[in-house]
């Protein structure tokens, strides 16, 4: 039987068949809250359970605003931002994602794939909803590739220090505030003043159960 199959769709049906079930194991391990995207370095200064005040390394993002609802503007951004980092950027040409990633220092890799890190950041400005997706460490502001779309534009983030508050479920805007509140009255309590709004991230995909997701409130300290 298998000689009336060619060679070549036989070599294609196994590959086929290994990329769904790799594709199947990072969908489970995510459901399932093991997270393998790079995260964002930090260092912890003080941990008290949910509540840390961390230091960041310099960051850069890839980041879109839209003025619509928290829900609408989630599926907006993420619409962008995930062309962004799938190859919508200068000259269009995709790069595997397992490859290596391949910088010139003079001009940006014109099209490649990124991988997408943890956390997505979200914070509210006059203008609307920002989304932000963190860039792996190996790209600087200089090396990262142009956004082809308007609405979509890098940012370099200095090193900061930032109080946070780690909480489960949803990602939405009423937990959002709620929580927003609670991280105040801590860093009030601890003596630490804001230097920022506070912005939410969360670090897992929309399919993972909701008990099992990490979010965060953050607000930058002075």
């Amino acid at each position: 039987m298998n000689s009336l199959v060619p060679k070549s769709a036989l070599k294609l049906g196994w590959r086929s068949l290994v990329v769904a079930t790799l594709v199947l194991t990072q969908s489970a391990c995510s459901v399932f809250g093991i997270r393998s995207a790079e995260e964002a370095h930090y260092n912890v200064v003080d941990d008290q359970g949910e509540f840390q005040l961390r230091e960041y390394a310099g960051l850069v993002v890839v980041e879109t605003t839209v003025k619509a609802e928290f829900d609408e503007a989630g599926s907006q951004a993420f619409k962008r931002l995930f062309g962004y980092i799938s190859g919508n950027n200068e000259g269009s040409r995709e790069i595997a994602m397992t490859a290596p990633v391949m910088v010139s220092d003079d001009k940006p890799v014109e099209g490649e794939s990124i991988d997408m890190m943890a956390p997505v950041i979200v914070n509210q400005n006059a203008d609307g909803w920002r989304y932000a997706f963190v860039l792996p460490a190996s790209y600087s502001l200089d090396s990262a590739p142009l956004p082809t779309n308007p609405d979509v534009k890098l940012l370099e983030i200095k090193p900061k220090r930032v109080a946070t508050l780690r909480y489960s479920g949803l990602l939405n805007e009423s937990d959002f505030r709620d929580n927003t509140q609670r991280l105040q009255l801590w860093m009030a309590s601890n003596g630490l003043k804001p230097a920022s709004s506070a912005r939410v991230a969360g670090f897992d995909p929309p399919w993972a159960l909701p008990f099992v997701r990490r979010n965060e409130v953050m607000i930058d300290v002075e």
